[in-house]
């Protein structure tokens, strides 16, 4: 009896793999998979070079003035000119780098905990989110170790953003997670009311309605002679604000975990706070990323509703740069330059998020 010799294998055929393999699957797999991937076709060979030929290859890039805008594309112009601007707000050009250091600073302190064989991660995130806040509010603020005195009225553009968005989504997570962990607090009825009370006010009113009151209305209720920075007042707003969507958030994730992690902790006898910490709290988290990044968008982006109480962040810089005479209907290249600002944030948030599920996933997902 002969010995039985296996043929090779043959390579998969090449219109299931690589490139064409790809859109075949993905792009033509049927007859209206393909009518729609055509259409969309269409559309990017009519939009996109139009929209190249405005903003690159026309455009105007070098000047100090709209006279060196002769181009039939967009002036970057007007962008490159009222930059610092749009970067420091009316922060004081010999003071901004003291805004420039803290963020680099920022960066820097960050750095290692992307990286692990760092084992100090836990004192320089408490470090980063307790201590240095305050030390870069003294910088920036001034009147102390002979630096010159900056009021916060002269805060402003991309600087006043990053600080509304970084403060608010610092202060109103750890609030949110109590708030969650209050309003399922069936044995306590007092803490649970409240708790229910305050998420379902803040999210019952509009965020610009909250600014209004803070700046506008909050002033009349303190004594005589007593006052709170605007700044300061559209922060506490904020994040009273976003803590309560936050909370509804981490109830999601509460209620997502199984039954039997709660009793498997009461059997191992833990207290609450235990309970919650070491066990209940870090999967319920895991499980709602995508959401708390999606509030942070959603927070990064509601910055610009500032502009209603006389703060001028990035949008609202280039706003009041749009009403100077010299730069009048150059509007599309200012609110461009904003959008992709913006979006350079929000889309880096929305990458993070995903590479941290797929850090922590632990192979519990069907």
């Amino acid at each position: 009896m002969g010995t039985f010799v296996p043929k090779p294998s043959l390579p998969p055929p090449a219109s299931t793999v690589g490139v064409v393999g790809w859109m075949r699957q993905n792009l033509f797999s049927n007859w209206h998979n393909t009518l729609f991937s055509l259409f969309g076709i269409y559309l990017l060979v009519t939009l996109i070079p139009p929209v190249l030929n405005w903003m690159v290859f026309n455009a105007d890039w070098i000047g100090t003035d709209r006279s060196d805008c002769t181009g039939a594309g967009a002036c970057w112009v007007f962008v490159n000119v009222r930059f610092n601007t749009f970067m420091y707000g009316f922060y004081p050009a010999q003071e901004q780098w003291r805004v420039d250091f803290i963020w680099g600073t920022l960066i820097l302190l960050m750095v290692p905990l992307f990286l692990n064989q760092f084992r100090w991660k836990t004192w320089l995130g408490g470090f980063i989110l307790f201590i240095y806040p305050v030390l870069a509010f003294v910088l920036l603020a001034g009147g102390v170790f002979g630096l010159e005195p900056v009021e916060t009225e002269q805060w402003g553009g991309l600087t006043l953003t990053l600080i509304l968005a970084g403060i608010g989504c610092v202060a109103a997570l750890p609030l949110g997670v109590m708030l969650a962990l209050g309003r399922r607090a069936t044995e306590m009825p007092v803490v649970k009311s409240l708790c229910v009370v305050f998420i379902e006010f803040w999210r019952g009113v509009p965020l610009i309605t909250v600014l209004f009151m803070s700046s506008v209305m909050l002033p009349l209720f303190l004594p005589e002679g007593v006052s709170f920075d605007k700044l300061l007042r559209a922060l506490i707003g904020i994040t009273l604000f976003q803590s309560a969507y936050m909370a509804e958030v981490v109830r999601g994730g509460l209620q997502a975990i199984p039954k039997g992690q709660y009793e498997a902790a009461d059997a191992l006898g833990l207290s609450y706070w235990k309970k919650m910490g070491l066990i209940i709290l870090p999967q319920a988290l895991k499980i709602v990323i995508p959401g708390i990044v999606n509030t942070f968008i959603a927070l990064f982006k509601d910055t610009t509703l500032v502009l209603i109480i006389g703060l001028l962040e990035v949008l609202g810089m280039v706003q009041s740069a749009l009403n100077d005479p010299n730069w009048l209907g150059f509007s599309s290249e200012g609110y461009v330059f904003t959008a992709i600002i913006f979006w350079i944030f929000c889309f880096s948030m929305s990458r993070y998020s995903q590479h941290l599920e797929r850090k922590l996933h632990t192979g519990h997902k069907r």
